[in-house]
């Protein structure tokens, strides 16, 4: 089974900028994604990416801010952070499926990281 392991969490003022990593311990999926869960609520759908990059898929409330890109040579895949918000703060999971679609939905995913906190401050 591929393991996810996110890294590049961390706190930052508000308007400030971070890089998540995703690296998988074999090819990567199809479908990649990154969720986020803050305290008290559930897990919620940030971003996904096709295979070829090409593709991109957003929640709302961080399009324009976030960027989610990959690299397949690498098995890695990335989630650009910028404009940061309070709002913002939550650990950040990365996910697989081996589907195509960019899917939103916690079930449609097979494969789940650990998590990295995200901190940001006012």
């Amino acid at each position: 089974q591929v393991q996810l392991v996110e890294s590049g969490g961390g706190s930052v003022q508000a308007g400030g900028s971070l890089r998540l990593s995703c690296a998988a311990s074999a090819r990567i999926f199809a479908t990649m994604g990154w969720f986020r869960q803050a305290p008290g609520k559930e897990r919620e759908f940030v971003a996904a990416i096709s295979w070829s990059g090409k593709n991109t898929n957003y929640a709302d409330s961080v399009k324009g801010r976030f960027t989610i890109s990959r690299d397949n040579a690498k098995n890695v895949v990335y989630l650009q952070m910028n404009s940061l918000k309070p709002e913002d703060t939550a650990v950040y999971y990365c996910a697989g499926r081996s589907g195509l679609n960019l899917a939103s939905r916690e079930y449609e995913y097979n494969s789940w990281g650990q998590g990295t906190q995200v901190t940001v401050s006012s």
